[in-house]
């Protein structure tokens, strides 16, 4: 996609945190949780980390074998020099020497696969990170589209009830005014009668 290309190449040399470490970002997904495919590029880069710290273990444990092997090279060279105990001595240079090659071998093993697990952390931490802004930037679309139509609602609402405010206001002064003149041209002991029978159907406002 170019325009995941053109974000790409923005981001060369930036700072990106190793999201699934950031607490925040779980928060992120608070609400609606998170799609199949940030699951996926979490978990790929969680067996990542979990994978390139068993090889620095590893590697810390050959190490530590290798530099052991290495002293006992050492020791052997001042062991007896004749008879029997040479022979056995020379066999064990043979084996030690052999378990320090051997150690080697697996310590490049390490150091070389260990080379590959920050490049490719990036890569899927990068993905995840386009992924996520992908998703709630689509939210954030979303919740501006329905803040603007609730705004317009709000303000529809507000312009009917000034009116509905004015028409209540005509309609008080209306009332006032028919009992007004209901009042005068009857006066009210007749008003009375009738304030009685239509007492439950409105509320008259007697002049003051």
């Amino acid at each position: 996609m170019e325009n995941r290309k053109d974000f790409k190449s923005a981001l060369i040399n930036k700072t990106i945190p190793n999201l699934t470490l950031d607490q925040k970002w779980h928060r992120l997904f608070a609400i609606h949780g998170k799609t199949e495919e940030i699951k996926a590029l979490e978990t790929q880069i969680n067996t990542l980390m979990g994978t390139e710290a068993r090889l620095n273990m590893r590697l810390k444990e050959l190490k530590r074998l290798k530099s052991q092997l290495l002293k006992n090279i050492v020791q052997n060279m001042d062991d007896a020099k004749d008879g029997e105990a040479l022979t056995l001595r020379e066999k064990k240079q043979e084996e030690n020497k052999r378990l320090v090659d051997e150690a080697n071998q697996k310590i490049d093993e390490c150091e070389e696969e260990l080379a590959e697990i920050p490049c490719r952390i990036r890569k899927a931490n990068e993905e995840l990170m386009l992924l996520s802004m992908d998703y709630f930037y689509e939210k954030l679309r979303i919740n501006r589209k329905e803040s603007m139509e609730i705004e317009e609602w709000i303000n529809q609402v507000r312009v009917d009830l000034k009116k509905n405010i004015i028409r209540k206001q005509n309609r008080d002064i209306n009332n006032r005014e028919i009992y007004q003149y209901l009042h005068d041209i009857f006066g009210a002991a007749v008003i009375d009668i009738f304030d009685i029978k239509y007492e439950d159907e409105s509320e008259l406002r007697k002049p003051t």
